[in-house]
C-alpha cells in the first residue's frame, strides 16, 4: 500500500474524511462500553455530590435520571446522520456556522471541554494519593497532587495517540469493572447509613429558598451535564457500523449510565452527611471513609486507571473536534497541543474550585448548537446534504456563504446566548433572571431558543441563503 493511501485510511480514522462503511470499527457493544467509558469517570460522582445537597434523595433521583435522558435523547438524534455520511457533528455545522464558524466554535468549544479532563486528571490524583495512603505512604497534596495530574494528562496522550482501537480495548476492560464497582458502591453507601437515615436528609436552603428553585437550579446542572456530551457525542459514532448501534450505544451510555453513576456519587454523599455530619465530592475520600479497607483500595485503584483511560478517549474525541475546523493540522500534533494544555488547567485548579459555574457556562454555548444541529437535521434540511459542499470538491461553495461564515445560524447562537443569560439564568454568579428558568432552565432555554430562531429564519427569505444546497445534484 503506498504512502499516500496509508495518509488516506488514517485520516478516516484521525481525521476529518468521511468513514467508509467497510472500514467501520465499532459494533453497538463496542461503542457502548467506549462511550461509557469515557462517560463515567469521576466527575460524575463530584456531579452527583453537587446535586445531593440541594434536594431530598428522591428528588435527587428524579433530578438526575429524568432530565439527562430526556435531553441525550433529544441531543442524540443527529447521531444518524454521523453514521449515515461518516461524519461528524463538526463537519455537519459547516451547512449551519460556515467553515470559518466552525474553525472558532470548534476550537472555543473544545478549550472548554479539555477543562473537563483537568478535573479528572485532579480526581485521578487525588485517587492515587488516597490509594498510596492505605499502604501507609504518606504524600503531601500540595506537591504531588499537580504531578500525579500531569501524569495521568501524559498516559491518557499515550492512549489518543493509539487512536480508537486501543481506546476499544481499554474500555471493554475498564467499563466491565467500573460498572461493578459503581453498583458494589450502592449497595455499600445502603448498608453502611440505613436508607430510612437518607430519606431524612434535609436538603441545603443556602442555593435558594424555594423547593422548585432548589429543584431547578440542580436541574441546570443536570442538563449542562448532559449538553457537555454533545460536542463530543457526535465524533465517535461515525465509527459505528449501523444507525441504530450508534443512536442506541451512545444514548445508552450518556443517558442512562452516566446518570447511574452520577446518583451513585449523590448517594455516596447523602451517606457521608449522615455518616460523618457534612458533604464530600471527592469520590476517593467517601470511598475510602464508607468502604471497608480491601475494597476501598480495589475500588481506588479502577477509579484511578477510569481517568486514564478518560483522558485519553476525551483527548481523542476533542481533537476531532478542532480537526474538524482545522483540517490541515495532524492529529497527533492536536493531541500533542491538548497535553499541555490539560496540564496547565490540572495545575492552574481553576475548574474544579469553580465547578458549577464551569459547567453552566460550557453548555451556554453548546445549547444553541444543539438546537440549531437537531432543528438543522430534521426541519429545515430534511436530512439532506451535500457532501461535496462540505468539503468544498469539484468547486462546490454551497456553504462558503459569506466568507466562510454563516451570517444566520451564527446570529442565532448569539442572540440565543445573550437572551439566555439577560433574561433567564446567569450562569456565572448564579442569578436567576425570569420565572422562564422554572420551567426550561438557563441551559434548555439557549437549546431551545436557539433551534426556534433558526427555525423561524427558515420560514422567512433567508431560507434561500440557508438552503444554498438544494440545487446541487450530489444532494443525499
Amino acid at each position: 500500500m503506498s504512502a499516500h493511501s496509508d495518509y488516506i485510511k488514517q485520516e478516516t480514522i484521525t481525521g476529518a474524511v468521511p468513514m467508509l462503511k467497510k472500514d467501520r470499527q465499532y459494533s453497538f457493544i463496542d461503542l457502548f462500553l467506549a462511550t461509557s467509558g469515557f462517560s463515567i469517570a469521576t466527575w460524575c460522582y463530584t456531579q452527583g455530590a453537587y446535586v445531593a445537597q440541594y434536594l431530598s434523595f428522591k428528588q435527587m433521583l428524579i433530578n438526575i435520571f429524568c432530565f439527562n435522558i430526556v435531553w441525550i435523547l433529544i441531543e442524540c438524534i443527529p447521531i444518524l446522520f454521523a453514521v449515515r455520511y461518516g461524519i461528524d457533528l463538526w463537519i455537519w455545522l459547516r451547512s449551519v456556522l460556515g467553515i470559518k464558524g466552525v474553525a472558532i466554535f470548534a476550537t472555543v468549544i473544545s478549550m472548554a471541554n479539555f477543562g473537563w479532563y483537568a478535573v479528572d486528571s485532579q480526581l485521578f490524583a487525588s485517587s492515587m494519593i488516597n490509594l498510596l495512603g492505605g499502604f501507609g505512604i504518606a504524600l503531601n497534596p500540595s506537591i504531588w497532587k499537580p504531578v500525579l495530574g500531569v501524569l495521568c494528562v501524559i498516559l491518557g496522550t499515550l492512549i489518543a495517540l493509539g487512536g480508537p482501537e486501543v481506546i476499544k480495548w481499554t474500555n471493554r476492560f475498564l467499563v466491565t469493572a467500573l460498572l461493578a464497582v459503581g453498583i458494589i458502591i450502592v449497595i455499600i453507601c445502603f448498608t453502611s447509613v440505613p436508607i430510612g437515615d437518607i430519606n431524612k436528609v434535609v436538603p441545603d436552603d443556602s442555593l435558594y429558598s424555594s423547593p422548585l428553585g432548589r429543584f431547578m437550579l440542580s436541574a441546570e446542572g443536570n442538563v449542562a451535564f448532559a449538553f457537555s456530551w454533545s460536542t463530543q457525542a457526535l465524533v465517535m459514532p461515525r465509527l459505528a457500523k449501523t444507525e441504530r448501534s450508534g443512536y442506541w450505544a451512545t444514548s445508552l451510555a450518556y443517558g442512562v449510565v452516566a446518570p447511574f453513576f452520577v446518583a451513585a456519587g449523590g448517594v455516596m454523599a447523602l451517606a457521608m452527611f449522615v455518616k460523618y455530619g457534612y458533604y464530600e465530592s471527592d469520590p476517593t475520600t467517601m470511598l475510602a471513609k464508607l468502604a471497608g479497607p480491601g475494597f476501598s483500595l480495589l475500588s481506588l485503584l479502577l477509579v484511578a486507571f477510569a481517568n486514564i483511560g478518560t483522558q485519553g478517549t476525551g483527548s481523542y474525541v476533542n481533537c476531532m473536534i478542532v480537526k474538524g475546523g482545522l483540517p490541515n493540522i495532524r492529529y497527533k500534533t492536536l493531541v500533542i497541543i491538548a497535553m499541555f494544555y490539560v496540564s496547565a488547567l490540572t495545575v492552574w485548579g481553576w475548574v474544579m474550585d469553580n465547578f458549577g459555574s464551569f459547567i453552566s457556562c460550557a453548555a451556554y454555548i453548546q445549547g444553541p448548537i444543539i438546537g440549531m444541529t437537531v432543528v438543522d437535521y430534521l426541519i429545515v434540511k430534511k436530512r439532506k446534504i451535500s457532501l461535496r459542499g462540505l468539503y468544498y470538491l469539484d468547486d462546490h461553495d454551497e456553504y462558503k456563504f459569506n466568507n466562510g461564515f454563516n451570517f444566520v445560524g451564527l446570529g442565532c447562537m448569539l442572540i440565543a446566548f445573550v437572551l439566555g443569560i439577560l433574561f433567564v439564568y446567569n450562569p456565572v454568579n448564579g442569578a436567576i433572571k425570569s420565572n422562564i428558568f422554572m420551567v426550561t432552565t438557563g441551559s434548555g432555554f439557549t437549546a431551545i431558543s436557539g433551534g426556534l430562531l433558526y427555525w423561524l429564519a427558515s420560514l422567512t427569505p433567508l431560507k434561500k441563503y440557508m438552503l444554498r444546497d438544494r440545487n446541487s445534484l450530489d444532494i443525499v
